[in-house]
């Protein structure tokens, strides 16, 4: 097992890996997984030293914590920190966020987790008003003060979302899209949550698969794949598809960015490794749908540190191509 890097996840006061892994793809939306490629996946995680997994109630409607839940069961040595969220079980309307729903949800995840207190559990990018909540916050302690959740968090749309959040005390993390394409968090987002002493957790790092530079503006994704079917809002945020990027544009851009990699590094190693020395960043989540993916990622963490040229070239590229084409409120 491959020691990496570890950093303090916010006001968790728990260390976690740089490089965690997302397990959206575990459960549904990216396509079929078999319950064996899932283990695999989860194994290959591990033994490349990732100790943080990100899931969430909904991810194939509870098969995704399911099947962490199994595969810690049998490895108890992992020390694997298990994050989820909730919210996303109703009808995405601020008075459904109330203490009653909360202990019902968490009841859910931590059977299917089989733990008896969730180590992290993060609203699921709520609607906006929920942020201004006393009530959805002292419903949050109460979790707390129950035992049934170590601590607490939030998963956001937009900066403004992230702002309101990292002002909460009780805050431990929040996560929020930041990638080579997506620039806008580290105006404001990330120095107000090392200020604060929140963790960052960055997800969608790989802009739904285009930072790996392997598509083709004629490349077809599977119908059950969110990349078909919401690559304009169809279903939820369509920031979450492709970092809202129109797809042309998005394959375009990577084209270039792969011309910024360090020699021996790939676009998505060098994309990961961009998000990991970004100031203030806890961990990274990209996900995987096979054992190569996961070892891939997971070795992102030990390449060196990307020069100024790269950075440099990150923001040109996203000044010239991208800035405009991504809506403001991201």
């Amino acid at each position: 097992m491959i020691r990496m890097e570890q950093r303090v996840l916010g006001r968790t006061g728990r260390d976690v890996s740089v490089v965690g892994l997302g397990t959206w793809q575990l459960g549904a939306d990216w396509g079929d997984v078999t319950e064996s490629d899932a283990f695999a996946v989860l194994d290959a995680a591990v033994e490349s030293g990732v100790t943080f997994f990100d899931t969430a109630d909904v991810y194939g409607d509870g098969r995704s914590e399911q099947l962490i839940g199994r595969y810690l069961k049998d490895r108890p040595d992992a020390g694997v920190f298990v994050a989820t969220k909730m919210g996303r079980r109703a009808e995405q309307l601020p008075e459904n966020y109330v203490l009653d729903n909360f202990r019902a949800w968490n009841d859910r995840s931590r059977a299917n987790l089989g733990v008896d207190t969730l180590d992290l559990v993060q609203l699921h990018c709520p609607p906006t008003s929920v942020y201004t909540s006393d009530a959805v916050f002292d419903a949050l302690d109460t979790l707390v003060a129950e035992r049934r959740v170590a601590a607490y968090a939030v998963s956001v749309e937009t900066c403004a979302e992230a702002l309101a959040a990292i002002a909460r005390p009780g805050v431990a993390s929040v996560q929020i899209i930041l990638n080579p394409f997506r620039l806008k968090p580290l105006e404001e987002v990330l120095p107000a949550a090392r200020e604060a002493g929140v963790g960052i957790i960055a997800r969608v790092p790989l802009a739904s698969g285009l930072l790996s530079g392997k598509y083709t503006k004629d490349t077809v994704f599977a119908a059950d794949d969110h990349r078909t079917y919401n690559r304009h809002g169809e279903a939820f945020d369509q920031g979450e598809t492709f970092s809202g990027i129109e797809y042309g544009t998005g394959v375009a851009a990577a084209a270039e960015f792969a011309g910024l990699a360090p020699e021996g590094a790939t676009s998505a190693g060098t994309a990961l490794r961009w998000i990991i020395q970004q100031p203030g960043v806890s961990s990274v989540i990209p996900g995987a749908r096979s054992v190569e993916q996961a070892r891939a990622n997971g070795a992102a963490a030990a390449l060196p540190a990307l020069e100024q040229p790269v950075l440099d070239g990150v923001r040109e590229l996203y000044d010239r191509r991208l800035r405009a084409s991504i809506h403001h409120r991201w």
